[in-house]
């Protein structure tokens, strides 16, 4: 059973902050900062790519209001961190895609480390040839 999907049903528990016919956004039980929303599309897919152009413009907007209702809102709120974690490689923990939208301040303790083991950076050769990797996939969409 899919714990998003229960949350959606009804079945389990949520802190709902806002919903439409597409999506339902509700606090996160393990939150980076007080406010942080998980955003989840209102039908189960496991992945962003395999919501629907219609499907993923609802996911964003409401991305955008609930980054506009942080900022409104009384939390401590200097800044707004939004990602979506693709895939088990990219440390999605529920197989059912979901937008992390959270208010950030100085001091919060939230990192997302850039630097990296061996990591250092490219030549524009490098990155031009990864470039062109990504647009040749284009003509297979």
């Amino acid at each position: 059973m899919c714990i998003f999907c229960g949350i959606i049903r009804g079945d389990l528990p949520a802190s709902i902050v806002y919903e439409n016919n597409h999506v339902l956004a509700f606090l996160d039980i393990q939150p980076f900062t007080p406010g942080h929303v998980l955003i989840i599309p209102k039908t189960h897919v496991s992945s962003f790519v395999e919501l629907s152009k219609e499907e993923a413009g609802h996911l964003i907007r409401a991305g955008q209001l609930i980054d506009q209702a942080l900022r409104e809102s009384s939390l401590r709120c200097e800044g707004v961190t939004i990602f979506l974690s693709d895939g088990k490689a990219a440390n999605q923990e529920v197989d059912h895609v979901h937008l992390h939208v959270f208010p950030r301040f100085e001091g919060d303790g939230f990192e997302m480390r850039l630097e990296g083991k061996g990591r250092r950076r490219p030549g524009r050769s490098q990155l031009d040839e990864v470039a062109e990797k990504i647009t040749d996939a284009f003509e297979r969409l």
